[in-house]
């Protein structure tokens, strides 16, 4: 897919090359100004006019008519030099390639010199280029009956870059291009709907990543889960016709199985709501409620191919939820594997229930540090809107690296407040131990404070993307749908994980 090559020459041939400009860029330099002397200064005018815009995103192509090997230049506006961040960046890279899928282009090459800045190097112009086309080009195939014309698509990407480290600049590529199969690989599964997504189809996919990465797997199925006592798991069940599956995958980047990180997403495969029931408008879309898992086996699959030097153990409760004779209801009272009481106000607030024994189970097989990923709450949307990820915490270390994680990502979070009285709401029933629902007021907090009894001493954090799953709207790294929001944080968090309160 991707070429390295320290010579460029305006003779190469290729279908097309990209160059960035930037701001207030009055005359070209170095290779660009061997472009304009080809073009007879007239790319220069062009910009001066206007007709060659360096605005950021603003994407512009023109014919070579000949004057360089390659057919077609596509410019890259970059807006200026110092504002240009790696997110910026990667964004004007993924409307790029938005822009070049339409034409139907199959090879190309980059001028990556005209990409870089003070805050920018070649590594990270690289990193920033291949995360950005694997991820801007993605889409979902779904179930159309389709052509049996072959589709044109880019296959090759030739990057010119003057006197780099060929093997570093392509680990740089390589690690971009992990990142974005890991995230375009999220969302798939949270695209792909409740009936042709089950539990079980979930445990064979992770079952796979097992077999590329080398990862131990444990799948447990009812009968396993019933001998646990995973009651708060198994009443989210309780109707359904699926079985239950609570996956385990292990992968240990160190001698000991010692600082041991753990990532818990929720896989709630479809969520009626149960006798809860969601109204005829929020019920559609539900099949999306398995976005914290779908994150975790993507983050999974982003560390099977960088290999850190981390322990690292990923736990997945996967059911639906759904109504029957059999299915649970308010006012039950169930008992979760930890040995807690749980008073059942809400069967739409299940997520809660599955996350509260899988946390458990983490901690069972030495989950040191948890981190919790969840479509949990409309209450973090009402409060954060669509582009932030809600956290919370018992952790301000924990949460730190998180943090910086995010930043790195550009996957925004923002830190939820969890205080005393939090537990203490989710502590109020008068039957159990805990109430999974104790009103609407702050729902996204008791929420996550319910996660944390479970948690306990255990640093912890927990992050609602009910908000951030999926959006309505195309943007510049990808469709309309699934985003696969949280992993590459916590893919990156992983990675760079330093341990602590030892």
């Amino acid at each position: 897919m991707f070429q390295i090559d320290n010579n460029f020459q305006l003779s190469n041939q290729h279908e097309s090359i990209i160059i960035g400009l930037f701001d207030k860029q009055e005359k070209f330099a170095g290779d660009l100004a061997r472009f304009d002397e080809a073009f007879g200064d007239q790319l220069t005018e062009l910009v001066k006019s206007g007709d060659l815009s360096a605005k950021y995103k603003n994407i512009n192509k023109i014919h070579s008519l000949g004057k360089i090997g390659s057919k077609r230049i596509w410019f890259v506006g970059l807006g200026k030099e110092k504002d240009l961040t790696f997110e910026k960046l990667r964004n004007a890279f993924g409307k790029l390639f938005k822009s070049i899928k339409t034409t139907r282009l199959e090879e190309t090459a980059v001028l990556l010199g005209s990409f870089l800045s003070e805050k920018i190097d070649g590594i990270d112009a690289a990193h920033a280029l291949s995360e950005a086309f694997t991820l801007a080009v993605y889409q979902f195939e779904g179930y159309k009956q389709k052509s049996n014309e072959p589709e044109k698509s880019l296959r090759s990407i030739t990057i010119y870059h003057d006197a780099c480290d060929k093997e570093e600049y392509l680990a740089a590529l390589e690690v971009g291009q992990a990142f974005g199969n890991g995230v375009n690989s999220a969302r798939t599964l949270v695209n792909i709907p409740g009936n042709l997504l089950t539990a079980t189809d979930i445990a064979d996919y992770a079952s796979g990543l097992a077999d590329r990465y080398g990862f131990e797997l444990e799948i447990l199925g009812k009968e396993e889960i019933e001998k646990l006592g995973m009651g708060a798991f198994l009443a989210v069940n309780q109707g359904s016709a699926e079985p239950p599956k609570m996956i385990v995958l292990k992968y240990q980047g160190k001698e000991q199985w010692t600082d041991v990180i753990g990532l818990v997403g929720k896989g709630i495969t479809f969520d009626t709501g149960g006798y809860s029931l969601k109204t005829k408008a929020g019920i559609v879309g539900m099949k999306t409620d398995m976005g914290g898992a779908a994150a975790v086996l993507g983050a999974m699959e982003i560390i099977g191919q960088l290999r850190p030097e981390q322990n690292v153990v990923a736990v997945i409760p996967s059911t639906d939820n759904v109504i029957s004779g059999s299915a649970f209801k308010p006012d039950d009272v169930i008992t979760s594997m930890s040995g807690k009481t749980i008073e059942v106000l809400n069967t739409d607030a299940e997520g809660r229930l599955v996350l509260a024994d899988a946390i458990t189970y983490a901690k069972h097989h030495g989950a040191e540090y948890l981190v919790d990923v969840a479509t949990l709450t409309g209450g973090v949307i009402t409060a954060l809107g669509l582009y932030t990820t809600g956290a919370m915490t018992n952790n301000e270390a924990l949460y730190k690296q998180i943090q910086e994680a995010s930043l790195e990502s550009c996957e925004p979070i923002w830190l939820l407040p969890l205080f005393e009285r939090d537990k203490e709401r989710v502590r109020s029933s008068k039957i159990a131990d805990l109430n999974n629902s104790p009103g609407r007021e702050g729902h996204a907090i008791v929420a996550g404070a319910f996660i944390g009894e479970f948690a306990e001493n255990t640093p912890w954090v927990h992050l609602d993307i009910a908000g951030t799953a999926t959006t309505a709207k195309d943007y510049d790294l990808g469709p309309a749908g699934a985003t696969g929001v949280m992993t590459r944080t916590l893919a990156l968090f992983a990675e760079r994980f330093e341990p602590f309160g030892k």
